[in-house]
């Protein structure tokens, strides 16, 4: 019998700068999260990715676009994840063995943690795909 495909998606920053910037993503973003508010899956968003979004949005838009974001994140039907010992921990192993960015592997222990995959169109992700789902976006940049 096989396993039943993971409902658990976990957003990483790539794919939710993609979404608060309206880029051609954002379509599958938004539909991500249409079926977490229907209740036919989950979405996830770690805390380090979500300051990460925030400080490449100030650096990018100024501070009040930033400040405009945390509300626009804080009403989507996800679940923003604490940086907890143990996912810090996991973080710094995927980090450790695998060329991705230090937030990214937040994205990648999250998934692992929760069985989800991973949304993202960043093709850094390239690298763990033997560790961890990836749902590409479609504009995923080869």
């Amino acid at each position: 019998m096989s396993k039943p495909a993971s409902k658990v998606r976990v957003l990483d920053t790539w794919a939710m700068l993609a979404y608060l910037g309206g880029e051609p993503a954002a379509h599958a973003v938004r539909q991500v999260l249409r079926n977490a508010r229907r209740k036919r899956g989950s979405v996830l968003f770690s805390i380090i990715s979500f300051g990460e979004s925030l400080y490449v949005i100030e650096r990018e838009q100024g501070l009040q676009q930033a400040q405009r974001a945390v509300g626009i994140i804080d009403q989507l039907p996800l679940h923003v994840v604490p940086a907890d010992r143990s996912l810090v921990f996991e973080a710094a192993h995927v980090k450790a063995r695998y060329p991705i960015s230090y937030a990214d592997s937040f994205s990648v222990a999250l998934a692992k943690r929760s069985h989800g995959r991973v949304v993202t169109g960043a093709p850094e992700f390239t690298a763990v795909e033997a560790e961890v789902g990836i749902d590409w976006l479609p504009d995923r940049r080869k």
